[in-house]
């Protein structure tokens, strides 16, 4: 059952069920990706509404957010098993962090079962699935947000990074189980393997947890097949921090920008060749390991480095268009929705969650997936200032008539929630 909660209005659960808490787990107590921001995010929010929230973490900084807020804060004080120096201590930690655990087991002995959620966003980084199995065996109501594939996928991505190409192999099947897919070595690969299936069987107790937030159609008909066959799928879209203010004059700018991270499954290579092939000019806001050979590909893309929230928008506010080229699946890139908040088109992967916020042809526009030549001839076609400047104004008239806000996200997760503990009865 898939239930859109996008879009609608709670009773305030205090006022039904005295106070309900919250306990929010992710790995990491600071800002570093878009799980973490809609944990820390949503949990302040949540907090600011009345309701008691405690957020478990791993890995340190607490984020300001958080220690300026009522919410109360435990953390481990871990690494992420991906830096840290000791490798047999971050092996053992990915796939069992009993510190974690017990954290979870002393903050769920002070809660009331039937008074409250424990919402998972991410665990895969330094937590382990360890958190989930303490909270199903006590009893507790649990609801888990697919931010990313790994509640399937070994790598997290469904992507054969050496191929780089969306995977369609059965997850842990045996040809998944030979192919070397992972972006660190097949002994990665093995490591991760080995770690899904504690996961699967030790974890999430084959099965035991009935209640996911998929963030898209796509990632939901991806993830389905591997979740329970009565689970209850909710959608409960991320939040903008956009405030409106007067369109973009997209014409006026001549710029295409991009966002992420500069990793080869980001497919910002796509994009360097557009800009080779046609003459266009790329700004890209980010960094990571593929950027001197993206800047090798056109010397005429800047790469900015990673910027602040106030200075991506700065960015996004001088393009002519937004361009995601991914090559993953990915969940609900925020960013398409961040540009049609400006008034910014976007252009897009038909292969990819984007698709599902841009109208193509209305509000940007669809490129074949991994296809340089297809994003050049899309990049050539908002080379005309009057095209963009109808597709951006589309964006945002379709974007202010129901804009993603804290508040509507809030609201959703009171109804998500409502729902959870009303199937629990």
């Amino acid at each position: 059952m898939t239930l859109s909660v996008s879009r609608a209005r709670a009773n305030t659960l205090n006022s039904q069920t005295g106070t309900l808490k919250v306990v929010v787990i992710n790995d990491f107590a600071h800002v570093n990706g878009g799980a973490a921001k809609v944990a820390i995010n949503s949990a302040t929010a949540l907090a600011e509404r009345g309701y008691a929230v405690t957020f478990l973490a791993a890995v340190p900084p607490v984020a300001s957010e958080l220690t300026e807020s009522p919410v109360q804060v435990v953390l481990t004080g871990q690494r992420d098993i991906k830096s840290d120096p000791n490798r047999f201590r971050a092996m053992t930690q990915g796939i069992w962090n009993r510190d974690a655990s017990r954290a979870l087991g002393r903050i769920l002995a002070q809660s009331d079962r039937e008074n409250t959620i424990v919402h998972i966003h991410g665990w895969s980084k330094a937590l382990s699935s360890s958190v989930v199995r303490v909270a199903v065996l006590h009893g507790f109501s649990i609801v888990v947000t697919l931010h990313d594939y790994f509640y399937a996928c070994p790598n997290g991505g469904f992507f054969n990074f050496p191929k780089t190409e969306i995977c369609s192999l059965q997850a842990l099947s045996l040809a998944c189980l030979q192919e070397n897919c992972d972006r660190d070595g097949y002994p990665q690969k093995l490591w991760r393997s080995a770690r899904q299936l504690v996961q699967n069987e030790y974890g999430f107790l084959s099965g035991r947890i009935k209640h996911f937030i998929c963030l898209s159609g796509l990632s939901e008909q991806v993830l389905r097949p591997y979740l329970p066959n009565d689970a209850h799928i909710y959608r409960v879209p991320h939040a903008i921090e956009f405030e409106k203010q007067e369109p973009v004059q997209v014409a006026l700018n001549t710029k295409f920008v991009g966002v992420g991270r500069l990793s080869r499954e980001k497919g910002f290579d796509l994009l360097a060749h557009a800009a080779g092939s046609g003459g266009a000019e790329v700004t890209l806001v980010g960094d990571g390991p593929e950027r001197a050979r993206i800047q090798s590909i056109e010397k005429r893309v800047r790469v900015t480095g990673w910027q602040s929230a106030s200075g991506v928008e700065k960015h996004l506010r001088s393009a002519r268009a937004f361009v995601l080229p991914s090559l993953v699946y990915e969940a609900q890139p925020v960013s398409v929705l961040e540009a049609a908040a400006l008034g910014v088109p976007a252009i897009v992967p038909d292969t990819c969650a984007a698709r599902e916020l841009v109208d193509d042809g209305v509000t940007g526009l669809w490129f074949r997936g991994g296809d340089a030549t297809d994003l050049a001839k899309k990049v050539a076609f908002l080379q005309d200032g009057a095209l963009a400047a109808r597709l951006g104004h589309a964006a945002y008239q379709k974007y202010w008539a129901a804009p993603y806000t804290m508040a509507g996200h809030i609201d959703s997760l009171e109804l998500c929630y409502q729902l959870v503990l009303q199937s629990r009865s």
